[in-house]
């Protein structure tokens, strides 16, 4: 089913930063054929629960475009359950980068809109996402709001699943969808888990085979965060 990859090979990725110029922080990340533009915007201000705290808040919203796959997707299906999931993982992922107090009370709003789906696109919203909210704390301490960035660790995702068999790396559609068991894994640049969510589609999986698809997925986030570094290099 595979085309030209090893199993433990990433899709061709390219992050393209400030690919917009209207937010402090902006770019469009490509796996393979899978498109996502991530924006982040910051407000001077927090959540009401989080006021008088003196930290600052990171959240996520998250969209398929009309256009974006096969079928076009409506727009009145964007705010569904499964994007509302989808949006917190990004959010909670993304939170795990940054050390709050020294955001002071600010709140980064991440917007990940998918271009292009072709699988992944999640896990693609953090690795890009990542880049652009770094690039939006660099620009406030160039502006002199910040002293430095609040940026502690690189946060990177990817895709692992199970299809005929085989443990295989970063699906792409069609092996999503004939997936026996699939995977979207959240690490830190040191190799921590911040989120692993597994589910078997129809058979299930053993330990053995969670592990493989743990490994490979922490070799491909280690490979996602030195094209992290490059971007920004």
């Amino acid at each position: 089913m595979r085309d030209d990859r090893q199993v433990d090979e990433l899709r061709p990725v390219v992050l393209h930063r400030g690919f917009t110029e209207m937010t402090p922080g902006s770019v469009l990340v490509e796996m393979g054929r899978t498109r996502v533009l991530c924006t982040v915007s910051i407000e001077q201000d927090v959540p009401p629960w989080m006021r008088g705290t003196g930290k600052g808040w990171v959240t996520a919203e998250y969209s398929m475009l009309p256009g974006s796959s096969r079928e076009r997707v409506s727009r009145r299906s964007i705010s569904g359950g499964r994007t509302k999931e989808i949006q917190r993982l990004i959010g909670r992922s993304l939170r795990a980068a940054v050390d709050e107090k020294a955001m002071g009370e600010l709140m980064a709003r991440i917007d990940c809109d998918v271009l292009q789906a072709d699988g992944g696109t999640r896990t693609a919203s953090i690795t890009g996402a990542w880049v652009a909210l770094a690039d939006a704390f660099d620009k406030l301490v160039d502006d002199g709001v910040l002293e430095k960035s609040p940026i502690v660790q690189h946060i990177a995702a990817v895709s692992v699943g199970v299809v005929d068999g085989e443990v295989l790396l970063d699906l792409e559609y069609k092996e999503d969808v004939n997936a026996d068991t699939d995977c979207n894994v959240v690490m830190t640049g040191d190799g921590d888990f911040v989120e692993v969510q597994g589910t078997a589609e129809g058979v299930a999986f053993d330990r053995d085979e969670l592990n493989r698809m743990l490994d490979l997925a922490a070799a491909g986030i280690e490979t996602l965060v030195g094209h992290q570094k490059s971007a920004r290099s």
